[in-house]
């Protein structure tokens, strides 16, 4: 028998960006793994192939995805690596300047180009692996992309030029998935889109984020769902009374409402005011009491004034959300912004940024004092240092809150529930034991 001289090839894929594109990645790594290929994700080991997913939405982010590139560039000339690909929203827009500007990567792709991708590894692309994606995540949680695309046209965002417009993903389809995900240890999804709000328009004619969130919820061993990225504008506002009805969906909602100032909100484009935004949210309170909310803000924009963004800190204080990120405007090509000047100084924006966030974190320090002495289910997602370390069903994973059990005195298994009394708290941790 003649003995294999040929090493087989081993293919690392690097995610960068938002759980969108780790959603991506993920369909990516079923994929190879379908064609009988050695795929790892993220990893330093002795891959020969690497496909970097790049991320566009802004400039820090074109940066890493930029310097990411070149790192493996380098690295193929030195002969570390035979092959480099990359894909993602980076090269979805900006491909041509890509190829001239880094030749030394293999073949450039698409967001939508994944049959495409496969084709150069000569591999097939399996439509019997739809659904059945293998997960980066731990084993407890998955992000599930219920739509693909955005129909808004915020005067700010590059997102549409990425991802096209809005694809809705039929409910049988999902629950599959959900199906999947539970049988294979999942407990809690984290529902993902461009849009979530926008869900079921395209394919059922009317806005089917409450059917959605009743079909998963009725699926077995799913314990947790939980809403990410819903915008505020046409909110169906019967999904507040699922969330309240169905004990698997949990009472948080990830609501990206960019600004407070009407001003402002009108050359965003964000269709939307500060009084209906206000409206709304104090009828996700009027019917789920203990929701909670998380935003995130974008300051900086073209022409804002520091009346203007004097408007978004009461907005802030009035409003006492449980959750706040911020971003820094960033001027991107071929929006509908980028038509005007970006006139806010750099060190404005950032400034303006810090203001924000120390609002919000007297907001997030009193939140959480007033959690001590009560009790939460908590899901636990690793062992760090002298913690087990988890969530409640008001935080997500990365980026809201976290509860800190010792591991001195609690044994957590991760992955699982536990009921959890809160003993002190800071800014954005919880501290507790396990009753």
């Amino acid at each position: 028998m003649k003995a294999k001289t040929l090493k087989k090839d081993k293919v690392n894929v690097i995610t960068l960006g938002c759980s969108k594109n780790l959603v991506d990645s993920e369909n990516l790594i079923t994929q190879l793994k379908g064609n009988d290929y050695d795929v790892q994700h993220d990893s330093n080991d002795d891959a020969n192939i690497v496909i970097v997913n790049t991320c566009g939405f802004i400039d820090l982010a074109k940066e890493e995805s930029i310097n990411t590139i070149l790192d493996y560039a380098e690295r193929k000339k030195e002969g570390d690596i035979d092959k480099l690909y990359v894909t993602g929203c980076l090269s979805q827009r900006y491909k041509d300047d890509l190829e001239e500007e880094i030749p030394e990567v293999d073949a450039y792709f698409g967001t939508l180009e994944l049959p495409s991708l496969l084709a150069k590894l000569n591999a097939d692309y399996k439509h019997e692996l739809i659904g059945e994606r293998d997960i980066t995540t731990p084993q407890h949680f998955a992000y599930l992309k219920i739509s693909e695309g955005c129909n808004r046209t915020c005067s700010f965002c590059a997102i549409p030029l990425m991802r096209g417009k809005h694809i809705s993903q039929p409910i049988e389809t999902l629950v599959k998935q959900a199906n999947h995900f539970a049988k294979q240890g999942v407990k809690e999804l984290i529902l993902i889109a461009q849009e979530l709000t926008y869900y079921g328009l395209d394919i059922y004619k009317k806005r089917a984020l409450p059917e959605l969130l009743n079909a998963l919820a009725d699926v077995e061993g799913i314990e947790w769902i939980r809403l990410h990225y819903a915008y505020p504008s046409k909110f169906p506002v019967e999904v507040f009374d699922v969330m309240r009805e169905r004990k698997e969906v949990c009472n948080y909602l990830d609501i990206p409402l960019q600004h407070a100032s009407n001003a402002v909100l009108q050359r965003m484009r964000r269709q939307i005011t500060r009084e209906e935004t206000e409206a709304l949210i104090r009828e996700a309170r009027k019917k789920v009491p203990n929701i909670a909310i998380r935003t995130t803000f974008l300051v900086g924009y073209p022409g804002e004034t520091e009346e203007e963004f004097e408007e978004l800190c009461q907005f802030v204080q009035d409003m006492q959300l449980d959750r706040v990120g911020v971003f820094q405007y960033s001027h991107e090509e071929n929006t509908i912004a980028f038509e005007v000047e970006d006139d806010v100084p750099q060190e404005v924006k950032a400034e303006r940024a810090n203001r924000i966030m120390e609002i919000q974190q007297e907001i997030s320090f009193a939140k959480n004092q007033d959690k001590i002495g009560k009790t939460y289910k908590v899901l636990f997602d690793r062992k760090e240092g002298e913690h087990f370390i988890g969530r409640t069903e008001f935080d997500s994973p990365e980026v809201d809150n976290e509860v800190l059990v010792s591991a001195h005195l609690n044994y957590a298994r991760i992955g699982d529930f536990a009921t959890v009394k809160i003993t002190d708290a800071d800014d954005y941790d919880l501290f507790g034991e396990i009753v």
